[in-house]
């Protein structure tokens, strides 16, 4: 096996600094010297992507009724894909369906004027539920999964955190947006919005005349492009995790259409009502 020096390996860097690397660095100020991220996972990839930039990212966690945060990566103590470790005088641990529990001076005293509320979430002894499910490494690093409302519970009783897969689903560069579906069903399905621009660039390669959007995602060579796209996805998932079928809708979620949230999140029960009728399609004479 080749081994590469790691003298060569710097130079090689400098090199790609000076040429590229510096000019993107300028771009956000050219003097900032690291950026935190929060409020929705940001995939490890892209994380080590903007580090070897020399775009530093540290990824937190926390919510309003924890003052806010309670963890973060930081130069000492960083793991790609965590949220970081725990604040001083902050406590860890999960229940035993994974959500993530919390204890410490910075968790509310309970919600105004709402005990009932308020009991559903804290318990006697300080433990904030945080609706989330996590798992917390060896070391102390906290790995969100998914909001423990959202999550799947198929029809085989597999336990299924929608938001990883989508997050990998989108990495694809024809995909902009994903929306994993499957509750007490046999398997997986998803509609998923495409990358536009890539789209209408594959469409002119491929020489293929459209009216509009609507018609395009309907192209039997715009589907084929699909299937080849989330069989290839469906390569890295467990089997468990893999989508079955599939709908490619013509344009992107949008908070103005009332499927995202204003932080961008999806309204899963809003798209699933709004698109039942092509979610539940992908369904019949299933045999699995």
């Amino acid at each position: 096996e080749k081994k590469v020096s790691p003298g060569f390996t710097a130079i090689k860097y400098k090199f790609f600094d000076a040429l590229v690397y510096k000019k993107l660095r300028e771009r956000v100020g050219g003097r900032i010297k690291f950026f935190v991220s929060g409020g929705a996972p940001l995939d490890k990839n892209i994380n080590k992507f903007f580090w070897g930039l020399g775009i530093r990212i540290l990824e937190g966690y926390g919510l309003t009724e924890t003052s806010p945060a309670v963890c973060i990566n930081n130069f000492r103590l960083l793991k790609f894909g965590s949220v970081g470790t725990a604040f001083d005088y902050t406590q860890f641990k999960t229940d035993v369906d994974g959500e993530l529990l919390i204890k410490g001076p910075m968790v509310m005293k309970g919600y105004y004027k709402n005990l009932e509320a308020t009991k559903e979430v804290l318990d006697e002894d300080g433990w904030f539920r945080t609706g989330d499910i996590a798992t917390i490494d060896e070391e102390g690093f906290v790995f969100i999964v998914d909001r423990k409302k959202e999550l799947i519970i198929t029809a085989g009783g597999k336990n299924i955190a929608p938001q990883p897969i989508e997050n990998t689903i989108k990495l694809d560069k024809y995909i902009s947006q994903a929306f994993v579906y499957g509750d007490r069903k046999p398997y997986l399905v998803a509609l998923i919005t495409p990358n536009i621009e890539r789209l209408i660039e594959f469409a002119k390669n491929e020489n293929i005349q459209y009216l509009d959007l609507e018609q395009l995602v309907l192209n039997k060579k715009v589907i084929d492009l699909y299937k080849e796209r989330i069989n290839e996805i469906n390569s890295k998932l467990a089997k468990y995790e893999t989508i079955k079928k599939f709908v490619v809708l013509p344009r992107d979620f949008s908070i103005e259409t009332g499927e995202l949230t204003p932080t961008l999140k999806l309204k899963r029960k809003v798209i699933y009502e709004k698109y039942k009728d092509k979610i539940e399609k992908l369904y019949e004479n299933s045999s699995e």
